[in-house]
């Protein structure tokens, strides 16, 4: 159910007080009053109310002072004045500050209550709007990249900083580590993000139709050419173009490339006059590019030029505290993508997925979760729903169990999954138990007793030394 919205009333009248309150909490309002303009400014401090309404002469401070102090606790608070004195110069110096509207002595009820129930309604659209937009820009807003690890959280605080500038950032990482989901995040969190995202596969075309893809084209400027067409550099103007493998850049487009980086400028193909234009760059690859520049296949100006900012981001095998989890928000998606009711994992497929290496990264991960919702006959996916290389053969795993008890699989399953699940926090802690022990919600000495009992060896101190 919504909440009831919350309303002040502030009015030294005890009747018109009493009147307003009762009228309001027949309606479903949350009420609160004082007689006190001084009182009713130290209650709506916190901003939590809704409306406020109050008389414009107060026996301590008049309502324009009340209606400025709660438009300074809170700009979304609507407030409305009561006033005997209704001239028109009244009026319009409280819409000055920001009033919703006012009543002049003596009115109906019913007025006032119409009033609020407008009020309410706008309040309603404003939030639905909010909402609207925060569902739109959570696209990208970090929704798409999931990780509580150590590492990931360092990437987020970069994003946040990097987003702010205009800076050309270098995204490294192994294929399949979200290298297009952090160049997402920064356009979408940067002042650009109202304006053009252009994204290019540097290695999805030769070289003769990217060079016309980026830099666009004249009529007539070769064979098939029949009309003028833009170029993604030009599209992205005023925006922020993102440039995936860019290692795979012909050394001829190298050259282009660093002109735009350069001048901000270009030429079409075949054109006569140069193009200017406003953009932000954002490259990835997967390649060693300083390696890359050692063997002379890549330009090493235009690396430097490149790697204003680099962003490198961790394969996820360095990033285990956060499979479970990527696990779990890929299962939810899925099941509900295909309406499947699937709700969790069993104990052996999390320690599955927590042994495996994951050499595709999250990619691999997601198709994985994808497959088992997709596959998956039962409310819990299982080893069986899992692909092979994570799962094992079907026939290994049956000749495995033959001959142990149900409870004594589940049993040793469970241990094998504390244990290899306390080993990762562990590893994200970098062998700090009693940061281990926060993370995983447990006192120090548990940490220690459940070490101990599973045999989890440690071979660093934590931060006291012990």
């Amino acid at each position: 159910m919504p909440r009831a919205p919350k309303v002040l009333i502030i009015d030294d009248e005890p009747l018109m007080r009493m009147s307003i309150s009762d009228a309001l909490k027949e309606e479903g309002y949350e009420v609160f009053s004082t007689a006190s303009g001084k009182e009713g400014v130290q209650l709506a401090r916190d901003g939590s109310f809704d409306i406020v309404i109050t008389d414009l002469r107060l026996p301590d401070i008049d309502g324009i002072e009340v209606l400025k102090s709660c438009k300074r606790a809170s700009s979304e608070t609507l407030v409305v004045l009561i006033t005997a004195y209704g001239a028109v110069e009244t009026a319009v110096e409280a819409m000055k500050y920001g009033a919703y509207d006012y009543v002049t002595k003596p009115f109906r009820m019913e007025e006032l209550l119409l009033m609020m129930r407008r009020m309410v309604r706008l309040r309603d659209l404003e939030q639905e709007n909010i909402l609207l937009k925060e569902q739109v820009e959570g696209r990208y807003n970090f929704s798409g990249i999931v990780g509580k690890s150590e590492k990931m959280e360092e990437i987020f605080e970069k994003i946040r900083i990097i987003a702010q500038t205009d800076s050309t950032v270098l995204i490294l990482g192994e294929s399949g580590t979200g290298k297009e989901l952090v160049a997402n995040a920064i356009h979408y969190n940067s002042p650009r993000k109202s304006e053009p995202f252009i994204k290019v596969s540097c290695a999805a075309l030769p070289e003769t139709l990217l060079e016309a893809e980026l830099f666009g084209y004249e009529k007539g400027a070769f064979t098939g050419a029949v009309r003028q067409k833009k170029g993604r550099f030009e599209l992205a103007d005023r925006g922020t173009i993102f440039l995936d493998e860019i290692g795979e850049l012909s050394p001829a487009i190298q050259v282009k490339l660093l002109r735009v980086l350069q001048e901000k400028e270009f030429d079409r193909l075949g054109g006569a006059g140069t193009i200017s234009v406003d953009l932000r760059i954002i490259c990835a690859t997967q390649r060693d590019l300083r390696k890359e520049v050692a063997r002379g296949v890549f330009r090493e100006d235009l690396f430097y030029r490149l790697n204003v900012v680099p962003l490198v981001l961790p394969p996820l095998r360095d990033r285990k505290g956060d499979i479970l989890l990527l696990a779990n928000h890929f299962l939810k998606y899925y099941a509900g993508l295909y309406k499947k009711s699937v709700t969790g994992f069993s104990v052996e497929a999390m320690e599955l997925l927590l042994k495996h290496p994951f050499p595709g990264n999250v990619r691999e991960l997601e198709h994985a979760v994808e497959r088992a919702v997709v596959m998956g006959r039962g409310e819990e996916v299982v080893p069986a729903d899992l692909p092979e290389e994570i799962g094992g053969d079907p026939g290994e795993r049956l000749q495995a169990i033959q001959g142990v008890s149900s409870h004594e699989r589940l049993t040793k399953a469970m241990r094998e999954f504390e244990r290899q699940y306390i080993i990762s926090v562990l590893d994200e802690a970098k062998g700090n138990k009693t940061l281990a022990a926060k993370l995983l919600g447990v006192s120090r000495k548990t940490l220690w007793e459940k070490c101990k009992m599973l045999q989890i060896a440690s071979d660093s101190r934590d931060a006291s030394g012990e």
